[in-house]
């Protein structure tokens, strides 16, 4: 199987400049998962809630999503991005994904990061999405920091976790190898580069996308500076073994009894 992500610089507010040059760099490419950056479409500092709405679209039917999945059926890929969506009346920063047989579904992001929860509506469930031979969990940046919502999706079957993320704090990529060694899953992080300054706020982005394998092993990365498109060949069923000693499998050794403070709200 392939799988891989696309880490790119993407231009505040330019949606279709965006799109076309991610377009035009996975028209190269078939036959894999490929995952891009949260946001890839419009750039992640919004000002305000009019600007976010001005720049949300709606899936399935938006211009993105519909662009994406033309390519994705055209070159036989599962293609996971990030967008502003709009639902039900709400924005949410989602993780969208659509394969090669033109099926699209959503997630919509549960852990918000510092500024998003100005504007963005908060996700309520995980989503495990079959697509490409493999069952894909779902995740956005942020929520690498929450090690519940990576077991959740492994428990729930997850393979390969893909991560459309617009990290800057140093450390994300790290924990994506913590979160694949405690889940024994695949994780494709698909982080953006460059900087953006709206007003007087400046981010910076810190690259570093990657694919990490079961044991924690980076089998591919990019760098902190450059758009990278990489994909190689993985064996999906190394995610199904849960064992990591003859005598101990991951999920079974498990104490749910133990860990009710897990789902009890801090007062």
């Amino acid at each position: 199987m392939r799988i891989g992500f696309l880490q790119l610089r993407p231009r505040f507010g330019a949606v279709k400049e965006n799109v076309r040059k991610a377009a035009a760099l996975l028209d190269k490419m078939s036959d894999a998962i490929i995952v891009l950056p949260e946001l890839f479409n419009t750039g992640y500092l919004f000002r305000n809630g009019s600007e976010l709405a001005e720049l949300a679209e709606r899936v399935p039917d938006g211009y993105t999503t519909v662009e994406m999945q033309k390519l994705a059926k055209r070159r036989k890929l599962t293609l996971v991005f990030g967008l502003a969506q709009k639902h039900k009346g709400a924005v949410y920063n989602s993780a969208v994904c659509v394969t090669a047989s033109g099926k699209v579904e959503a997630y919509q992001k549960a852990h918000l990061f510092d500024r998003e929860k100005l504007f963005f509506a908060r996700g309520k469930t995980l989503k495990v999405v079959p697509a490409g031979g493999a069952k894909l969990g779902l995740m956005i940046c942020f929520d690498w920091i929450f090690p519940e919502a990576a077991r959740s999706l492994a428990l729930q079957g997850a393979q390969i976790l893909c991560h459309p993320a617009n990290l800057v704090l140093p450390y994300g990529q790290e924990a994506m190898r913590t979160r694949c060694i405690e889940n024994r899953v695949f994780a494709v992080t698909a982080n953006r580069i460059g900087s953006e300054r709206r007003g007087t706020i400046c981010l910076t982005f810190t690259g570093g996308s990657q694919i990490v394998s079961p044991t924690g092993e980076v089998l591919a990365s990019a760098s902190d500076r450059s758009e990278s498109l990489r994909v190689i060949d993985v064996d999906i069923g190394v995610a199904n073994d849960k064992n990591v000693s003859p005598n101990n499998d991951i999920f079974a050794d498990r104490s749910p009894s133990l860990y009710g403070a897990l789902v009890r709200k801090r007062r």
